[in-house]
């Protein structure tokens, strides 16, 4: 639908997730030649993005790639810096360009997720056009908090640090339970009452 998401340029590789009220907007470069070929986000299977989803608890139930619409009833949406190209990070992929770096502001500015989080620091450096850490940066857009996160490809295990995606699925259920005003605490010891999606 029209409210649902935005960009639907016949160029795209894969149609923007986007809507409303999203707890989250996860950001990669571009569509892999898999994601590409399947019309599925992340579809690579060595790709650990759906299963770090599920331990982080950002989702209650592990998801396959062809189920990625089901991440909007978690509050989760997708999106790539790249929409008209596909391949590797830095093999194949088109320039990013000022209209692509609008493109995700003007999406982020309108439907105002609490979270932008990319999914490489690749996608986060290119963004921002320059070296950046990983986890929270100290621009906002708009009101939304933005996080880079280390990649889940396959090719990038040499980089792989799943506990800053682990602090980060922290932070957004910290920033969703304002009420709870306690200290942040180990994945491990959680609890089962976090076992939802918020």
């Amino acid at each position: 639908g029209r409210a649902s998401r935005i960009c639907r340029s016949v160029t795209d590789v894969l149609s923007d997730l986007l809507q409303h009220s999203l707890r989250i907007v996860l950001c990669g470069t571009a569509a892999g030649t898999t994601s590409a070929a399947e019309r599925a986000y992340y579809a690579h299977r060595q790709n650990k993005f759906w299963k770090i989803l599920h331990e982080t608890r950002l989702t209650p139930e592990p998801l396959q790639p062809h189920q990625f619409r089901n991440l909007l009833q978690y509050g989760i949406g997708l999106t790539d810096l790249v929409k008209a190209g596909a391949g590797m990070d830095r093999a194949t992929l088109p320039k990013l360009t000022t209209a692509d770096r609008a493109r995700l502001s003007d999406a982020i500015a309108t439907f105002r997720p609490r979270f932008l989080a990319f999914t490489s620091k690749t996608a986060g450096q290119k963004f921002f056009d320059g070296k950046r850490d990983y986890g929270e940066q100290l621009e906002l857009i708009g009101d939304t908090r933005v996080w880079i996160l280390p990649s889940t490809s396959g090719a990038a295990n040499g980089s792989w640090r799943p506990e800053i995606w682990h602090r980060f699925a922290n932070e957004v259920r910290a920033a969703l339970t304002p009420s709870k005003r306690r200290p942040v605490v180990a994945p491990a010891n959680a609890g089962a009452h976090n076992h939802r999606a918020l």
